[in-house]
């Protein structure tokens, strides 16, 4: 973490600490947008986080995936729903080589939203077609898919990037609730929709995008183990059974330690993969593999430890710890699961 990274993200929790809370997580997943608005915005003016990755030449900063990361972290760490993934990251991430310089800036001050609909029931899916210059079919797993401003459509037949204002022919858009409230995904379809034509071949771009992605939401999912294990450190300190504080037995102790070590670990395969895109390494997307893969399942493993050893209270509905449960699933399954994701980008061995 240099100098700058390390003031990034402790803008990003001096903002938190001032606007969030848990009661406030569960206040913003009930609210039609699906987050706090009002805290999307202060984080947008204040610390610019929605303008990281738009270039300097479009209003923004230009910064690279590990400034991203940094932000992912924070924002995972109290499991803050935000558009920041899939508009300040994905959308950004495939708008940045198109020259759409209008977009990018209403994308820099986070005044508007835009989002990416590529998936099918399977993220290797591919349910958009282009046909006579207008696009149908349905895809799923859209992030913030209902309510962003802008939606991306990057068609199968000739891998084109069609602009589509959210307002304009977009037949129906379905938010579809998960097992994960607090990221919202959504179904949207089109029926002969006519958008602006940004690029006729996005494959690239929405591959670059897509590693991108996946090493940001690799962050966010550190951040949010990383919370998940402190939270249990300090609930087993706290506890006591049979005089003695539970953290104090050497069985407990040996299972958080293993959580340290699946947190540390993670950190390091993550920004490792932000550090390889940054660079520009030819193996860059082997690196996000690995990143996508480990992080997935050691957030999966740290939160099912988080319940285990807060016993009871652990499965309440009070208790947050069945978000940071649910949140590490869904992540893990976002983009595809580690085994599937492994399998389509297999790491090479010298």
């Amino acid at each position: 973490m240099t100098s700058e990274l390390e003031d990034l993200a402790a803008a990003v929790r001096s903002v938190l600490d001032r606007r969030w809370s848990d009661a406030a997580l569960r206040t913003a997943i009930d609210t039609p947008a699906g987050y706090d608005t009002g805290l999307w915005s202060v984080l947008s003016d204040q610390v610019g986080v929605a303008a990281l990755a738009v270039p300097e030449a479009a209003g923004g900063m230009g910064a690279g995936v590990r400034a991203l990361q940094s932000v992912a972290e924070e924002l995972g760490r109290r499991l803050v729903p935000s558009p920041f993934l899939g508009s300040a990251v994905l959308a950004t991430s495939v708008l940045n080589g198109t020259g759409a310089c209008d977009l990018l800036g209403d994308l820099a001050s986070g005044t508007r939203t835009a989002t990416v609909a590529f998936a099918g029931r399977a993220f290797t899916d591919r349910p958009l077609i282009m046909s006579g210059g207008r696009v149908s079919g349905t895809a799923c797993f859209v992030l913030d898919g209902d309510t962003a401003d802008d939606l991306l459509l990057a068609a199968r037949d000739g891998g084109r990037l069609v602009l589509l204002r959210a307002d304009r022919g977009v037949a129906h858009r379905r938010h579809t609730p998960t097992l994960d409230p607090t990221r919202r995904l959504a179904e949207v379809t089109v029926d002969r929709a006519s958008g602006t034509v940004l690029l006729d071949d996005a494959e690239a771009a929405l591959a670059h995008a897509l590693d991108v992605t996946c090493a940001v939401l690799a962050a966010e999912q550190v951040g949010a183990a990383e919370h998940a294990l402190r939270s249990t450190v300090e609930y087993t300190r706290s506890r006591v059974q049979f005089g003695r504080a539970i953290g104090s037995f050497q069985a407990l102790k040996h299972r958080m330690a293993d959580m340290f070590v699946l947190v540390e670990a993670a950190r390091s395969a993550a920004y490792a993969a932000g550090e390889s895109l940054d660079r520009a390494d030819p193996d860059a997307p082997q690196a996000v593999a690995t990143a996508k893969a480990y992080c997935s399942e050691a957030f999966q493993a740290v939160a099912a430890e988080m319940i285990q050893l807060h016993g009871g209270i652990g499965i309440t509905w009070e208790h947050d710890a069945h978000l940071y449960f649910k949140r590490a699933h869904g992540s893990a399954h976002l983009f595809g699961d580690p085994a599937s994701f492994l399998a389509l980008r297999p790491l090479t061995h010298s």
